[in-house]
C-alpha cells in the first residue's frame, strides 16, 4: 500500500529511504485482556538485541495508568508479549498517571530509555538505564517542566543521538513555549544523564498551514548520516491530525537545520488509525534500519501499534 513520499523541501538532500508502505493492513499489537494493556498499546520503541527485535511500548489499562510493556520478534512484524510490564510507576513524578512514550537508544553497551513521567498534573522527561532491556535503573527527571530556557510548560519525547558530536551528547525533545505551542527543543549533555537546554529557543518550530502547524515532536532516536543527523518527527496540523515528517540537522552544529520535509511521509488511512482513544493519529517512535530496508513502528489513535517499511536505495 503506497502511503507517502519523501516530502523533500530541499533538492540538495534526499532521505535514504523510498516511500513508506504499511507492512500490515492490521495493527501488529492491540489492547487485550483486563490488565495493564486492556485499554490500549501504542507508541513503541524498537531495537535489535542479540538477533531479536525488542519492543518497549506504552500500555494503558482501564485504570488509565500507563506502563511500559515488553515484546520480542524474530522478523520485526510478529511480536510475542511478556505478560507483565518492565517499567511501572514508582517515582513521585509518575504517580497516578504513569510512565509513557518510551524512546530507546544504545550507547557504549548501555541502553538509555527516555520516557514521560506523568502525575496527572504535569508531564516531565525522565531517563532510565539498563543492560538487558528488562531491569531498569531510574535516573529521574532530566528536563523538568516549567524550568527551561524557552519551554515554559511540560517536557516530553527525548530522542538521543547515539554518539558524541562536538564533544557532547545531543537530544531533541518536546517543549512548550508561550501560547502553548508544542515545538522541538534541543538539549546537550556530557554524560547522557545530566542535560541542559542547548538553545534559548526551539530548534524546530511549527509552520502555519502545514502538517506540523500545531505540534512538532521528536520521533525515534536520530540516525547519523554522512550528510547530517536525520530525525523522524511527528507533526500535528490545525485539526490535530498527526503524521510523521523528517528533518536533517548539521553534524558539526546539531542546532542547525539543513533540510526539512515539506509534506508528511505517512498519513492516516486505516480505520484503526482514524478511530480510537485519540482519533487520526500516526505517531512514530520506533525505527530499525537493516541492510536493505527501514522499519518504522508507530502508535495509532493511542490504541494500537502499526508498522511501515521503506527500502534503502542502491548506494544508500
Amino acid at each position: 500500500m503506497l502511503s507517502g513520499s519523501s516530502g523533500n523541501q530541499n533538492p540538495c538532500f534526499t532521505p535514504p529511504f523510498s516511500a513508506w508502505h504499511r507492512a500490515s493492513d492490521e495493527p501488529i499489537l492491540g489492547p487485550r485482556g483486563t490488565g495493564f494493556e486492556s485499554r490500549g498499546v501504542f507508541n513503541p520503541a524498537v531495537i535489535i538485541h542479540d538477533g531479536m527485535f525488542v519492543m518497549l511500548y506504552r500500555a494503558q489499562g482501564f485504570d488509565h495508568v500507563s506502563r511500559i510493556g515488553y515484546a520480542t520478534s524474530g522478523d520485526g512484524i510478529h511480536f510475542t508479549r511478556h505478560t507483565e510490564p518492565v517499567l511501572i510507576p514508582k517515582a513521585e513524578c509518575e504517580e497516578r498517571g504513569g510512565v509513557e512514550d518510551p524512546r530507546l537508544v544504545q550507547c557504549d553497551g548501555v541502553f538509555y530509555l527516555t520516557y514521560t513521567g506523568y502525575d496527572r498534573k504535569k508531564a516531565q522527561l525522565c531517563l532510565a538505564i539498563s543492560h538487558d532491556l528488562i531491569h531498569w535503573e531510574r535516573k529521574g527527571v532530566i528536563l523538568p517542566a516549567y524550568e527551561g530556557l524557552w519551554n515554559v510548560g511540560w517536557t516530553k519525547s527525548g530522542a538521543i543521538v547515539s554518539e558524541k558530536l562536538c564533544n557532547r551528547y545531543w537530544m531533541y525533545y518536546l517543549g512548550e513555549g508561550p501560547r502553548h505551542l508544542a515545538q522541538m527543543g534541543v538539549a546537550c549533555s556530557a554524560d547522557l544523564v545530566h542535560w541542559s537546554d542547548g538553545l534559548d529557543r526551539p530548534v524546530l518550530g511549527v509552520r502555519p498551514g502545514k502538517f506540523d502547524s500545531k505540534v512538532v515532536e521528536p520521533g525515534p532516536p536520530p540516525v547519523l548520516l554522512p550528510q547530517g543527523i536525520l530525525l523522524i518527527y511527528n507533526g500535528a496540523d490545525d485539526r490535530r491530525s498527526y503524521a510523521p515528517g523528517w528533518a536533517l540537522f548539521d553534524r558539526t552544529d546539531p542546532t542547525k537545520v539543513l533540510a526539512r520535509a515539506d509534506k508528511p511521509i505517512l498519513q492516516v488511512e486505516c480505520n484503526w488509525e482514524r478511530s480510537g482513544k485519540v482519533p487520526n493519529v500516526i505517531f512514530v517512535e520506533g525505527l530499525v534500519r537493516e541492510r536493505s530496508r527501514w522499519i518504522f513502528y508507530y502508535g495509532s489513535a493511542d490504541t494500537y501499534i502499526g508498522v511501515a517499511m521503506a527500502t534503502v536505495p542502491a548506494g544508500g
